[in-house]
């Protein structure tokens, strides 16, 4: 195989790097998703399919040692998964650190405003040894009295409250006050600050992730001539009609299967009126590009386009996928409902909203747009579960 790497132009990712599932061996569904009932020639025609694409697809490995065209595709398939799982982190990782700062603030503002308080406290305890002076008291008493690790401390070694006026004693009790909560809110504030620092590395980490894993990627395909580019897109091309028409036999048989649903009708009907501006919000974004940590409106990456769509539905779902798969109530996927959620891979890293007949709206992969496919287009077994969220 001819491999021009320092010739071959970079070619835009979309229809180059195949997600191809043909690869992976099917496992059973019925461990992973309650429920779901994949008709028997449905999950036979997927079969046969995967072993015909790849028999029609395969190429003879090349004698210089260097990977297939398969390999490649896998390849760069498993590295877009796993900065897609990167991703999730960093976006979790933004998410907390957003809120940490905003606590961080909150608490720094209040300690300046305890601060405030507490200086004005120590003025009137001030005024007061001032008086005290004034009317002959003891010095050392003053003295004692400003060096005690706190005012409490002072009048209760002295016993000097009992002398005190009662404006002087509601002075003391004050300041002890504020100097004790000052004191607590300046430990808070310097926790928050560490924790802030933390999840910050903990952000760089996993945006370095991703690049990393981008990178590699985009490597391994820009050693592709143009003619294995082309069988790349091809490829795929071909996978996502084998997956579109696995969905349309898929629906065609769920229709004429009894659904195991009890919802009643005014519930259908409320959910279903959400679901639609959640998917109509999806389909207008179809053509937009997928970018990793992207929530719009310009680009999205797969959660971020599945939260804006349910947000203008009035539910606001998590940031991240592997906390959206919980936000909801997990269906069979043969319940499934244009709106639900369907989530793919063991580790929950890809999501999209599912439209009906085996159909949903996502955003795909880096390189791709936010595209209308089958469900299927990894094959039965990467569909980890379906949830709806409202």
């Amino acid at each position: 195989m001819d491999r021009r790497a320092t010739t071959a132009c970079r070619a835009p990712l979309e229809g180059v790097a195949s997600l191809a599932s043909s690869h992976r061996k099917p496992r059973p569904l019925g461990k992973r998703i309650a429920g779901i009932r994949t008709p028997t020639l449905a999950t036979a025609a997927l079969t046969s399919v995967a072993l015909l694409s790849q028999t029609a697809n395969a190429a003879p490995s090349p004698d210089d040692g260097s990977p297939s065209l398969e390999e490649v595709e896998k390849k760069v398939d498993d590295l877009y998964r796993q900065a897609e799982s990167a991703t999730d982190k960093y976006n979790a990782a933004k998410e907390k650190t957003t809120k940490q700062r905003e606590r961080v603030d909150t608490l720094l503002d209040d300690v300046a405003q305890r601060t405030q308080k507490l200086n004005s406290a120590r003025e009137q305890l001030g005024a007061f040894a001032a008086a005290q002076y004034r009317t002959g008291a003891s010095a050392p008493d003053t003295s004692t009295f400003l060096l005690a690790d706190s005012p409490q401390d002072y009048f209760d070694q002295t016993q000097l409250m009992s002398r005190l006026t009662s404006r002087q004693k509601d002075s003391v009790d004050a300041y002890v006050t504020e100097q004790s909560a000052t004191m607590k809110k300046r430990q808070e504030a310097a926790e928050s600050l560490q924790a802030l620092n933390d999840t910050q590395g903990d952000l760089k980490t996993a945006k370095s992730t991703v690049q990393k894993k981008l990178s590699t990627a985009r490597e391994l395909l820009s050693q592709l001539t143009e003619q294995e580019k082309a069988r790349l897109a091809a490829i795929e091309k071909k996978q996502q009609q084998e997956a579109a028409a696995l969905a349309k036999q898929q629906a065609e048989a769920a229709r004429s299967t009894p659904s195991g649903s009890s919802t009643s009708s005014a519930a259908d009907s409320s959910y279903a009126t959400k679901a639609a501006k959640a998917i109509a919000f999806a389909r207008a974004q179809v053509g937009k590009p997928y970018v990793w940590g992207a929530t719009g409106p310009g680009s999205y990456d797969c959660s971020g386009l599945t939260q804006a769509a349910w947000k203008t539905a009035g539910v606001t779902l998590p940031r991240v996928t592997t906390d959206q798969v919980n936000a909801g109530t997990t269906v069979p996927l043969a319940d499934a409902q244009p709106g639900d959620l369907v989530f793919f891979y063991d580790e929950v890293s890809h999501v999209g909203v599912y439209v009906g007949d085996g159909m949903m709206i996502h955003a795909p992969k880096p390189g791709a747009y936010v595209r209308e496919e089958s469900i299927y287009y990894g094959g039965t077994s990467i569909i980890h579960s379906v949830v709806r969220p409202a």
